[in-house]
């Protein structure tokens, strides 16, 4: 498994999560966080910015990761599908700007923003059935950030 390898020694790494949905999100950074940890990552060099909504996570990831202080930024929310069209304009245009963000800033900003039908199918990815795609995220950006150093 090549992620057992990653680390996050001597790493900086911003983490944007949005305040709507938070209990989700919470749980999400939660997962975060303790990949961080478990891959020996330094609180002092893991910077977390609230951001209101899943919207707005492109612009704040944009910013970060065009600081030049950091080797990877992650972002994570939540959007639940309702009963108008709104899901599909908030989820397609996050992860496009996040998206946008990487190619432009060459940062790995990771879409850790759960797009989901229901609260119960977000429960199962927060640390349910489905493990926590906070962990993930955080593994995924340590890892493209190892990818991307050995590259230079």
């Amino acid at each position: 498994d090549s992620d057992a390898e990653v680390s996050a020694r001597g790493r900086k790494v911003a983490v944007v999560a949005a305040r709507f949905n938070a209990k989700i999100v919470d749980d999400l950074l939660q997962g975060a966080q303790s990949a961080w940890r478990e891959r020996g990552g330094d609180d002092t060099n893991l910077l977390i910015v609230r951001a209101p909504g899943a919207f707005e996570l492109p612009l704040i990831s944009s910013k970060l990761a065009g600081s030049g202080r950091y080797d990877a930024v992650v972002a994570l929310g939540c959007v639940i599908r309702g009963d108008t069209p709104h899901f599909d304009y908030v989820s397609g245009e996050c992860a496009r700007g996040l998206q946008q963000a990487a190619l432009q800033t060459g940062v790995p900003v990771i879409f850790g923003v759960l797009t989901v039908n229901t609260e119960e199918q977000a429960r199962e990815r927060t640390g349910g059935v489905l493990g926590n795609k906070g962990h993930d995220a955080m593994l995924a950006a340590l890892e493209t950030a190892d990818v991307l150093s050995k590259l230079k």
